[in-house]
C-alpha cells in the first residue's frame, strides 16, 4: 500500500496508530510505502520533512509486526532539459544514496523509489539502483522500485524514440521494455508495477488490461523478484470502466492464466490509502484475499 505524507511529516496519537496497524493486519498488507520525500533538486531531503518518521516505524513495528515499512522516495527525472533531479549527475546520485543512508538510519525497512519518467535507456537509474543495493543489502533492508506499466509492443520503441520527443504534450511514452524490466528485476528486491490509469472505455478492456500485465509481468520476472501490481482506489479518468474491482479481478484472471506459480511472492499493491474507502476495503477482502489455506497473492 501507498501511504500519505501526513504519517510521517505530521504527529499522530497512539489510537491514531493503533487504527493505522489494525487496518493492515484486517487487509494482510505486507508492506507499506510511507511517502517520506520528494527528493530535492540536489538529492536531499529535509529532516524536517520526515520528523515524525521514527515514531511511525516503532508503532507500525510494534502493532502490527511483521508489515514492512519503507521510505518512499522520488522526484520528476529531468529529461531533455525539463524536470526536477538529475539522475545524470553522479553527485546527485550520490546524494540521493546518502540520504537514503539517514532513513534506514531511523529504521525504515526498506526504500521505495518513485522517479517519473524512466525510459528503458536511463543508463543513470540502473547506475542509482546498484549503489542503492550496496546500500540496502549491507544493511540487510529492501530495495523497491515503482515502474509504469510495460511496453505493448517492444518493437515500436526505436520509432517511438526516433520520431517523438521525451517532453510535452505528445512524447515518446516512458514505458519499460522486456530487456529493461529484467536490468530492474536484477538489482531490487521489489517492484511495484503502476498498472493504474487504463484509460480504456469498458470494463472488459480494463479487465484485460490489468490481467494482461499481471501475467506477462510476473512471467517476466515473477522468478527474480516480488512483484506488486499496482490497483486504483482514486478516481481515474474513465471510473466507469477502472476501478477497485475490476482491477482485481483482472489480476486474479492474469494469475490464473500462468503456466505455474512464480518462485518469488507477487500481489497487489494498493493506490493508495488517501483515497481507499472503508467500502472499498471491504471489496478488497472479498475480492483478492484469498482463504487462509490458500497461498498466493501475498
Amino acid at each position: 500500500m501507498w501511504a500519505r505524507h501526513q504519517w510521517v511529516g505530521e504527529p499522530h496519537t497512539d489510537a491514531e496508530y493503533r487504527g493505522l496497524a489494525a487496518l493492515l493486519r484486517e487487509n494482510r498488507i505486507t508492506d507499506v510505502f510511507f511517502h517520506a520525500g520528494p527528493f530535492e533538486a540536489d538529492g536531499t531531503v529535509p529532516a524536517a520533512k520526515y520528523r515524525y518518521a521514527g515514531a511511525l516505524i516503532k508503532a507500525v513495528h510494534r502493532y502490527a509486526p511483521g508489515v514492512r515499512v519503507q521510505a518512499y522516495l522520488g522526484q520528476i527525472r529531468e529529461v531533455e532539459g525539463k524536470g526536477v533531479i538529475d539522475l545524470d549527475d553522479p553527485a546527485v546520485r550520490d546524494r540521493v544514496v546518502r540520504t537514503d543512508a539517514a532513513l534506514l538510519d531511523l529504521g525504515f525497512d526498506g526504500v521505495h523509489y518513485d522517479f517519473e519518467p524512466i525510459y528503458p535507456d536511463d543508463g543513470a537509474f540502473l547506475a542509482l539502483l546498484d549503489a542503492t543495493r550496496a546500500l540496502t543489502r549491507s544493511r540487510g533492508r529492501l530495495l523497491s522500485v515503482a515502474l509504469e506499466q510495460p511496453t505493448l509492443v517492444d518493437a515500436a520503441q526505436p520509432v517511438y524514440k526516433a520520431l517523438l520527443p521525451r517532453t510535452g504534450p505528445w512524447h515518446y511514452p516512458p514505458r519499460p521494455t522486456d530487456a529493461f524490466l529484467r536490468k530492474v528485476a536484477a538489482r531490487v528486491d521489489q517492484v511495484a508495477l503502476m498498472a493504474y490509469d487504463v484509460e480504456l472505455p469498458t470494463q472488459s478492456l480494463a479487465g484485460w488490461h490489468f490481467a494482461r500485465h499481471t501475467r506477462r509481468t510476473l512471467e517476466l520476472i515473477g522468478d527474480q523478484v516480488t512483484v506488486f501490481i499496482g490497483v486504483p482506489t482514486y478516481r481515474p479518468m474513465m471510473d466507469w470502466a477502472e476501478n477497485l474491482t475490476v482491477a482485481l479481478r483482472g489480476a486474479r484472471r492474469g494469475i490464473a492464466e500462468l503456466k505455474r506459480p512464480p518462485k518469488r511472492p507477487y500481489g497487489v499493491g494498493v493506490y493508495a490509502d488517501w483515497t481507499t474507502t472503508p467500502a472499498e476495503w471491504a471489496r478488497y477482502r472479498a475480492t483478492w484475499l484469498p482463504p487462509a489455506t490458500e497461498k498466493v497473492g501475498r
